[in-house]
């Protein structure tokens, strides 16, 4: 499964035919950047980093010390092909911070996520920003929210360069009925993400409880030791309130279909979020949206102007905005928030700033 980052970075290699790619392990990215026309090498000591959860201190996890130590290596030496190395996660981060120490290379670390106590331990941020503030050129954040969080955290703001997420803008298909895609007639809203505690698709289900007639799919799946939160929500959906009303879909190809068919996309996330990405896929369908107002939320939807913002945990409050979107759909509101997502977060938009950033970290010092 690709992810949410990997769909940035495969986005944002498109003007940069004949890069290199370096993988810790082989898997459907690995393809995906080939049909880019990168040059992709899989590290040969990368086995097993997949299993290493973002929230853990990578340099303590005792067991893979050695591979560690062999793709820092490795990665030193692919790194003095290029000018700049470009770090697109947090694994990728901490060893490639090492090997454009040992290769005297740029780096530039795209950050995905907010750096706060809700999502990683105080060892690893110290560890995160210790080597950014030593060893970065540029730390790119897609959203004001995430810039403030590494500042909070101790990082130097002049390393921060806003880039908002783009996705590819062109024009939604009509989709399919209701019944095609397997869903079911009737008010319904959708909640489209891994499923995961701070992802708050529980205080979606406590919000739906207050919504007699009305249904809920839930697109996603859940990843790292997460499986307890499905089985969670999915005894939570086993209720009597709740019978035959919440449809678990599982992880998707068809998003945007699934989207347009939906009446509302609700994103009920209980922590900070350095982005948003389904928010701006659903503005881009013409779907109405609430998202709690915590992290970019507020900023994509530019304060409630192209969506609705409730408060985080509240399932009052969401269900109330719920049932005023499902009676009263707003087509202005739509028109705008659809205008605003292709206009301040296209893919185009995205891959000229990184490549200014690339170029620019590529200048002799």
């Amino acid at each position: 499964m690709i992810s949410g980052a990997e769909l940035i970075l495969l986005d944002a290699v498109i003007p940069w035919p004949g890069a290199g790619a370096f993988l810790f392990e082989p898997g459907p990215l690995q393809a995906a950047l080939a049909a880019r026309r990168l040059e992709v090498t899989v590290a040969r000591w990368g086995a097993g980093m997949s299993g290493v959860r973002r929230d853990s201190n990578l340099l303590a996890a005792a067991p893979l010390l050695g591979r560690l130590v062999g793709v820092t290596a490795e990665l030193a030496r692919r790194a003095a092909r290029y000018d700049v190395l470009y770090a697109n996660s947090q694994k990728a981060f901490v060893l490639a911070a090492l090997a454009a120490r040992w290769s005297g290379r740029a780096l530039i670390w795209h950050l995905h996520d907010i750096i706060d106590s809700a999502h990683f331990g105080a060892a690893q941020r110290r560890l995160q920003i210790g080597l950014a503030n030593r060893w970065t050129t540029r730390v790119v954040v897609p959203s004001s929210a995430a810039a403030r969080a590494f500042i909070a955290a101790g990082g130097r703001p002049e390393l921060v360069q806003v880039v908002a997420n783009g996705l590819e803008m062109s024009p939604s298909p009509s989709p399919p009925s209701r019944a095609a895609l397997g869903l079911p007639e009737g008010p319904l809203f959708g909640v489209f993400s891994r499923l995961a505690p701070w992802k708050g698709q529980h205080v979606a289900l406590e919000a739906l409880a207050d919504l007699p007639g009305a249904q809920c799919v839930i697109v996603g799946s859940a990843l790292f030791d997460e499986g307890a939160y499905e089985a969670q929500l999915r005894a939570q959906a086993a209720q009597p309130a709740f019978a035959g009303r919440v449809h678990f879909l599982g992880q998707r190809a068809d998003i945007g279909a699934l989207m347009q068919a939906v009446d509302v996309v609700v994103h009920p996330s209980i922590h900070p979020e350095p982005f948003g990405r389904t928010l701006v896929e659903a503005m881009r369908v013409g779907r109405p949206v609430i998202a709690t107002d915590t992290g970019a939320a507020a900023e994509i939807l530019e304060g409630g102007r192209a969506g609705s913002l409730v408060p985080p945990s509240d399932a009052l409050a969401l269900a109330t905005t719920l049932r005023h979107l499902l009676q009263h759909p707003d087509p202005a509101k739509l028109a705008y928030a659809e205008a605003r997502a292709r206009s301040v977060y296209g893919a185009a938009a995205m891959q000229a700033a990184l490549s200014a950033v690339i170029r620019q970290a590529a200048q002799p010092a």
